[in-house]
């Protein structure tokens, strides 16, 4: 009867986990980038390649869920396809283009090689422990602008060699954020300004591929 249980308990468990990429195309999501709205021959920043979900980097902008969630984890893998530099996993993502015109408001969950984890407030915010130590003078906190925005991560050297995959775990639940890079617990805030919202990914810079991006519904925040 346990052994019952636990085997419906976990099929369960695993039919409420959905990958938000389904290895063909970009169904489910829709991309916001300025620079296609003025010049028809720029290219499309995100694409299908080799069953990957591609980030090339440029121009800038968000491949972002048509759906919005709450209470949940997403783990993502993935790896810089050539020379590391810049991207991010957005969540409570709404407004689009709420800051320079380009980034939505939401929180971003920092995957710049050598920086996987750091915070960063765009136009919403977020507390965490030891605030003025890792964030600088409260005077110049903010959410847009030239205002303190970055919030770091707890660790150095959890991510991989380049050219192999890391993982990235982040758990939202209410108004709190927990982040893990490769297992290593980096980032913890709450009392965000949001709580729920889309889900998006950055062309910030450099090519990323994306080989797992799968979403599960909690109910609790993981022990870190």
């Amino acid at each position: 009867m346990c052994l019952a249980f636990f085997i419906l308990h976990s099929q369960a468990a695993l039919a409420q986990s959905r990958s938000l990429f389904n290895g063909k195309d970009l169904k489910g999501w829709h991309m916001d980038v300025p620079e296609m709205d003025k010049n028809t021959g720029a290219r499309t920043p995100f694409i299908v390649r080799d069953g990957m979900l591609v980030s090339l980097g440029t121009p800038g902008g968000h491949l972002i869920t048509d759906a919005t969630y709450q209470n949940y984890r997403v783990e993502i893998e993935y790896r810089f396809a050539g020379t590391p530099g810049n991207c991010g996993a957005l969540v409570f993502v709404s407004t689009p283009r709420a800051l320079y015109d380009m980034f939505p408001k939401s929180i971003e969950v920092q995957m710049m090689h050598t920086n996987a984890g750091d915070f960063w407030c765009i136009q919403e915010d977020i507390v965490v422990p030891d605030m003025e130590k890792r964030r600088g003078p409260k005077e110049k906190w903010g959410v847009n602008g030239d205002k303190l925005r970055r919030i770091p991560n707890l660790t150095d050297g959890s991510e991989k060699p380049v050219g192999e995959w890391n993982k990235l775990t982040i758990e939202c639940l209410g108004n709190s954020i927990k982040v893990w890079v490769n297992g290593d617990f980096v980032n913890y805030g709450y009392n965000a300004t949001a709580n729920t919202g889309h889900f998006a990914l950055q062309s910030e810079g450099s090519e990323v591929e994306f080989r797992k991006v799968m979403l599960t519904p909690i109910k609790k925040l993981s022990d870190s």
